[in-house]
């Protein structure tokens, strides 16, 4: 290995490899973070989600890498969305919505995300019936 005798070349190249590590980490794609063409395994779940045996919808936007997003619900008039969140476990991305609205006092929902299907699949909890229904939701084409 050659050394570096130039004391400020050492220094300039030093600030170079320091500075592109920073950013590399602070993009995320140092640690397969990031997915094509700059987009998030968040992001991608952003669009409006159809459950097939209903009509009902999920529109998700702005999804952040710490996990928010936001998010509307329909059946077909829009449902009042107290909170929802994204998570990623194990490799696995996971969507938390949580409905208060009329007829909806804490409805929740549990999704996950099946990349290969291009699909979100989980529980609904539906709070006025106590009762939990298997569910699944497709991309609006």
């Amino acid at each position: 290995m050659t050394r570096i005798k130039n004391p400020p070349l050492r220094t300039l190249l030093s600030a170079f490899f320091c500075t592109t590590a920073l950013v590399l980490l602070l993009s995320g794609t140092a640690f397969g973070e990031g997915t094509g063409k700059g987009r998030t395994d968040f992001q991608k779940l952003e669009g409006r989600w159809v459950r097939p045996d209903g009509g009902y919808v999920i529109e998700l936007r702005d999804a952040k890498k710490d996990g928010t997003v936001t998010a509307a619900y329909f059946n077909p008039v829009p449902i009042r969305v107290h909170s929802a969140s994204l998570a990623r476990k194990n490799g696995t991305v996971k969507l938390y919505l949580e409905l208060r609205d009329i007829n909806y006092p804490g409805s929740i929902y549990r999704l996950v995300y099946d990349a290969a299907a291009d699909r979100l699949k989980g529980t609904y909890f539906q709070a006025v019936y106590k009762q939990l229904f298997d569910v699944e939701f497709t991309r609006a084409r």
